[in-house]
């Protein structure tokens, strides 16, 4: 995390979880979305971050190369760090913060969904939770259902 006087956090980890909670306007056989369907998009979508050093890459202050096989990140504070590319995921969000993962796992699953299923819930909660009892929660409303 990068805050907006410049400075950054240490390099750390952490092992999020997250959870979801859809709303709709009226139920479908019995269900608002059947968790059969949902569950394994949400997993896919956290698999996908699993393992990964996560990059804010729409961060205006980072500057991010390529060089060879590794990925090149220079911070505001001219730290330089180089790491395997295959461990890094550049995601298009400016800053690695919980609300905006929360916010990208959202976009994530409204695409997804609506690319598979055609539905759109009308209300879409996703809370990533950094450290037990430390959670951020993301709330999409869709505007027209």
């Amino acid at each position: 995390m990068i805050f907006e006087n410049g400075t950054r956090e240490p390099l750390h980890g952490h092992n999020y979880r997250v959870m979801f909670r859809g709303v709709a306007p009226k139920l479908s056989g019995d269900m608002v979305f059947d968790f059969l369907d949902i569950k394994p998009i949400v997993r896919d979508i956290c698999n996908t971050l699993d393992h990964k050093l996560i990059i804010p890459k729409d961060h205006p202050l980072l500057r991010i190369d390529r060089a060879e096989s590794n990925t090149v990140i220079t911070t505001p504070d001219k730290c330089v760090f180089s790491i395997p590319t295959t461990d890094v995921l550049l995601l298009p969000i400016v800053n690695s913060s919980a609300e905006l993962i929360a916010m990208y796992i959202s976009s994530e699953v409204r695409r997804l969904v609506d690319e598979k299923y055609k539905f759109k819930f009308s209300e879409l909660e996703i809370e990533v939770e950094e450290t037990p009892g430390q959670s951020a929660v993301y709330m999409h409303k869709e505007k027209d259902l």
